[in-house]
């Protein structure tokens, strides 16, 4: 990518509890040149995991996730 993350250009979208003591995070990355990504930020306890996803990732997650919700409902 070649660009730097500034934490100005850092945002938070989202924060929610999840089962067991987690926790997850919504941010949005903005890279110089106009890249664009989505971190998910999980934490259980001390631990955590960062994962960075394009828009086309995003909204295959997205989907998959939502498959699945609405199947075990």
């Amino acid at each position: 990518m070649g660009g730097t993350v500034n934490t100005q250009d850092t945002r938070s979208l989202e924060k929610f509890a999840a089962p067991l003591g987690g926790e997850v995070e919504l941010l949005e990355l903005s890279y110089e040149g106009g890249v664009n990504l989505l971190r998910v930020r999980i934490r259980q306890g001390n631990r955590f995991t960062d994962l960075d996803l394009d828009q086309v990732t995003a909204a295959h997650w997205g989907t998959a996730m939502t498959a699945w919700a609405e199947a075990g409902t």
